[in-house]
C-alpha cells in the first residue's frame, strides 16, 4: 500500500530535517565524498551519482513509497546527509498509517558521532508517534552490519530477529543480490521510555519539534 502524507520541516538543536529537494544536491555531493570507510553496507552515492540518486528518491516519493529528508546541520546550514520514512502501512481499507519505517539514512563522515543522527531519529520517532499516531516504527539493517545494529540498539529499539533474503543488498559487489535484514522496532507503549532515553543522550531538551 502507498500512502502519501506531508511532513513539515522538523527542527532540533543540531539538525533540521527538511523535505529533500534538488537544491540540496551540491551539499550532499560534498558530504558523500568525505571519508567513506563506514559505508560498506549502506547506499551512499558518489559525487557523480547525486542527481541519479535524488531522481530515484523523488520517484519513490511521488509514488507514496518514501518521504525523504535532507539532514541540515544547523551549525553551518549545510545538507550533510539524508533520511526518510518508508514502508508506511495502514490497515486494509484505511488511510491512517499504523506503522512506518525509518531508513535510507546516511551522514557525511564529518557529521557522524556528533549527535546529529540521534537527534534526527528522535525527531522522526516523535513525529511518527505523536503526529501520525502510529503503533510502531520499524528500523532494519544488513544483518552483517554490526556498527549499524549497535547504533539502532542504542536508540532503544528492540531486536525482533533476522529475515533471510529480505531486501536488496547495498554491499560492494552484491548488485542485484538479496541480503538478510536484522529487524528492530519501537512500539507506541515503549515510546515514552524511549523518548526519555534519547533526551538523556542528547542532554535534556533536544529539539523544538515542528519548524
Amino acid at each position: 500500500m502507498s500512502l502519501l502524507f506531508e511532513v513539515p520541516a522538523l527542527s532540533g538543536q543540531l539538525v533540521r530535517l527538511e523535505p529533500l529537494a534538488s537544491r540540496h544536491a551540491a551539499d550532499l555531493a560534498i558530504a558523500a565524498e568525505e571519508d567513506r570507510s563506514a559505508y560498506g553496507f549502506t547506499w551512499v552515492p558518489r559525487r557523480h551519482e547525486i542527481e541519479e540518486y535524488l531522481h530515484f528518491l523523488f520517484q519513490r516519493s511521488d509514488s507514496g513509497k518514501l518521504t525523504p529528508f535532507a539532514q541540515i546541520r544547523l551549525a553551518d546550514e549545510r545538507a550533510v546527509g539524508c533520511t526518510a520514512y518508508s514502508d508506511v502501512r495502514a490497515l486494509p481499507g484505511g488511510t491512517d498509517p499504523y506503522a512506518a519505517e525509518v531508513g535510507f539514512t546516511w551522514l557525511g563522515a564529518g557529521s557522524q558521532r556528533t549527535g546529529i543522527n540521534i537527534e534526527a531519529k528522535y525527531l522522526l520517532f516523535q513525529f511518527a508517534f505523536e503526529q501520525l499516531d502510529v503503533a510502531r516504527v520499524d528500523l532494519k539493517t544488513d544483518a552483517r552490519n554490526e556498527r549499524s545494529r549497535q547504533a539502532i540498539e542504542r536508540l532503544g529499539a528492540r531486536f525482533e530477529g533476522v529475515l533471510r533474503n529480505w531486501s536488496q543488498s547495498w554491499a560492494p559487489g552484491e548488485v542485484g543480490r538479496l541480503r538478510d535484514s536484522a529487524m528492530y522496532s519501537i512500539i507506541d507503549s515503549e515510546w515514552p521510555s524511549c523518548e526519555n532515553h534519547l533526551r538523556k543522550r542528547l542532554g535534556s531538551s533536544p529539539c523544538d519539534g515542528i519548524a
